[in-house]
């Protein structure tokens, strides 16, 4: 199947690292980078939040890829990768993610993530724990209890109307209103989102904004017996995050519960160095 492979806009930051593409599943194209040297460390994969792509992780990348080979991938429905008008799911995620992994032959690895990519990282882990050696979520989607009639309502109505609105209530809760590179990571995620904008990448959003809030992670937790790493920051109250990450810390046998003071969800973008330091002092740890 022929694919015509997008051009992001002049007003959209690019990644620096050379792209690739593979087709997985039942035809989705997926964009990636697999950079670093190849060496005994498992490798790391890092996953994106909800609507985002690789370039989210460029500047966590330059502190945290160094000495590791390191794969980033735009999820399907996400980024520069295919968005057919189709249903998704976390399911679906997973199964582009390995399918990946498959194609690059990488059978051991250690897998970060953060928001959705927190979420996809402990069950990913939980679904292929031989696979996965060590995992780091930060700000996981799924630190709650499920919620259900706010998300029903919302859903009876036309996303097509609903998710420019949505995704601005949504856009506040991502970043430190102090943070000095708020305006400048909202506006080019913005142009990012009017670049890509679909009836695919729509359904994406609805779809799994849908199914994280209304499942949680709480009962696969106890299941997880890799270390985890979790970090939170400190000023992330949606849906009760604080409160959620820290039960889930209680809930998950093996795991370490770091706090970052005056940061918010996107942890990756507001303090990549301190996150890098602690996600690579974890994943070089003994345990």
């Amino acid at each position: 199947m022929e694919h015509r492979i997008p051009e992001p806009a002049p007003s959209v930051s690019r990644t620096e690292h050379a792209e690739k593409h593979v087709t997985v599943l039942d035809g989705i194209r997926l964009r990636y980078i697999d950079v670093g040297p190849r060496t005994d460390e498992p490798p790391l994969l890092l996953l994106h939040g909800l609507a985002s792509r690789i370039e989210e992780y460029d500047e966590l990348l330059r502190l945290l890829g160094q000495g590791r080979r390191t794969i980033v991938l735009d999820l399907p429905g996400n980024g520069y990768s295919d968005k057919p008008d189709r249903a998704y799911s976390l399911s679906l995620m997973e199964d582009a993610t390995l399918a990946l992994l498959d194609h690059l032959k990488v059978d051991r690895l250690n897998v970060a993530g953060g928001s959705l990519g927190g979420n996809l990282t402990l069950r990913l882990g939980d679904r292929q724990p031989q696979r996965f050696a060590k995992l780091a979520a930060w700000a996981p989607a799924g630190a709650w209890d499920p919620k259900r009639i706010w998300p029903l309502l919302l859903r009876a109505m036309p996303m097509r109307l609903l998710f420019w609105p949505v995704l601005k209530v949504q856009s506040r809760f991502w970043y430190h209103p102090k943070w000095q590179g708020r305006t400048k990571a909202l506006a080019n995620a913005w142009a990012h989102f009017k670049d890509i904008y679909c009836a695919g990448f729509v359904r994406m959003y609805a779809d799994l904004a849908y199914e994280q809030v209304t499942t949680s992670l709480y009962p696969i937790a106890p299941r997880i017996k890799q270390p985890v790493f979790l970090g939170w920051g400190d000023q992330d109250h949606g849906l009760d995050m604080g409160t959620g990450i820290k039960r889930l810390s209680k809930l998950i046998p093996d795991s370490r519960l770091v706090v970052f003071p005056d940061a918010r969800h996107s942890l990756a973008n507001e303090v990549p160095g301190d996150l890098a330091r602690a996600v690579d002092s974890f994943l070089r740890g003994s345990k």
